[in-house]
């Protein structure tokens, strides 16, 4: 893969404040980034998404360990060198579907069931995105990029952060459809999956060579890197934003300001050709946790139903030239290395079974935990909500938010 560089031989742990470093070649490191083999850091911010991150080198490809928290909240205690986080402990509870939190922070299950209603954030998030055009449903992917064990080559920025060894990535990309549920297209020759399901999951498209395809799995927990095949995997964590500026009213037809922000935080999931086989069961068990059969649909009904089938419907889903991008250079090589044998810029792939193209093919799904919405339509009274997954907790943990289905609701300060 075009500008990927090994982790050589670093294992970096953080726990609870304190950062240990191990390396057999310790003595090529840079003396600014590590000073000893073993080593306490100091300040640990504690805005830090988790205090267990970790990079490993157990296969040729780099990988950053990113274990989510138990529990977004977080208490810290402060002395004059280290900085503390510690989570709340979860045990199993039952409570009843609508719930609003107190001052006190209840303990949840780790569970994620299949949901059963759609959330709160849905309606509104679909009816500003459908009333654009296609090609207008652009945002900004946002994931993080692992540094080498090393900073002298150029083409590494110098700003980094020794307690969170990673850089920040940012692109735009085009929002596809909520996943099991792409759009009717008559320009789209492939066979569609019946309407079977329906899920909160965004998707878009993607090169398998590309960096932000790395990124995702690079990024991703040990754990979720072996959940996947070959070609299928990730669980990387991502940060999708959308800007909606104005839309058309779906009744009246009139354009209306809108002038809100989506802030969709999640892992994303790349599934390619064998996302069908043995080695992707877990990822698909991981989504399929997140898809609700509609209704009237059984599960007999399901068995009518391909993975396999929806990622090629969205490889049709693109016209021939932008399906021969993937039969394209490697994206990201520099043009002085000659592309290889049938990679060329302006292909069209009319096959939707192309080998050369549908090996570098992704459908790329966000699994969603928190969205953020900012509503700036009226300027003398913004107003903001964060939607929080809480699986089949039904309990609020946040001041004043209230639980609707597997979700939670908080209105904050803009």
């Amino acid at each position: 893969m075009a500008s990927r560089l090994p982790i050589n031989k670093l294992k970096l742990n953080i726990v609870n404040g304190s950062q240990k470093i191990s390396s057999s070649d310790s003595q090529r490191l840079p003396t600014i980034l590590f000073r000893s083999l073993s080593i306490t850091a100091t300040k640990l911010p504690v805005t830090a998404a988790c205090p267990n991150q970790r990079i490993s080198q157990t296969s040729p490809l780099r990988r950053y360990s990113w274990n989510p928290p138990i529990n977004r909240l977080v208490t810290t205690t402060s002395t004059p060198s280290i900085t503390t986080i510690t989570t709340t402990t979860t045990t199993t509870t039952k409570m009843s579907t609508s719930s609003t939190a107190t001052g006190t922070t209840p303990q949840q299950p780790n569970r994620q069931p299949v949901p059963s209603t759609p959330p709160p954030w849905r309606a509104p998030f679909l009816s500003h995105l459908t009333s654009l055009p296609p090609s207008a449903r652009t945002f900004v992917l946002s994931t993080l990029h692992p540094l080498p064990p090393s900073l002298s080559s150029t083409s590494t920025p110098t700003p980094f952060s020794s307690t969170v060894p990673v850089l920040p990535r940012a692109r735009t990309c085009v929002y596809r459809s909520l996943w099991a549920q792409l759009e009717a297209n008559p320009k789209n020759p492939a066979d569609l999956n019946p309407p079977i399901f329906e899920s909160d999951m965004l998707t878009f498209t993607t090169d398998a060579r590309m960096e932000k395809a790395a990124e995702i799995v690079d990024t991703a927990s040990e754990e979720r890197i072996e959940a996947g095949g070959e070609m299928t995997g990730g669980g990387g964590p991502v940060e999708a934003v959308f800007w909606i500026e104005k839309a058309t009213d779906p009744e009246s037809g009139e354009e209306k300001k809108v002038m809100t922000q989506w802030r969709v935080r999640g892992s994303a999931w790349l599934l390619g050709p064998d996302v069908d086989g043995e080695g992707a069961a877990k990822v698909r068990e991981v989504l399929r946790q997140r898809m609700r059969r509609l209704e009237g649909k059984t599960k007999e009904d399901e068995k009518g139903w391909s993975w396999s089938r929806e990622v090629t419907a969205h490889f049709g889903n693109l016209n021939p030239v932008m399906r021969g991008t993937f039969r394209g250079p490697p994206p990201g090589q520099p043009v002085a290395f000659p592309p290889g044998k049938g990679e060329e810029l302006g292909q069209e792939v009319e096959d939707l079974q192309d080998e050369v193209a549908r090996k570098n093919f992704r459908v790329v799904v966000i699994v969603p935990t928190e969205i953020d919405q900012v509503d700036l339509s009226d300027a003398r009274r913004a107003r903001r909500w964060l939607y929080l997954w809480r699986g089949n907790s039904y309990q609020a943990r946040e001041a004043g938010g209230e639980v609707e289905g597997e979700w939670e609701k908080v209105e904050v300060w803009p």
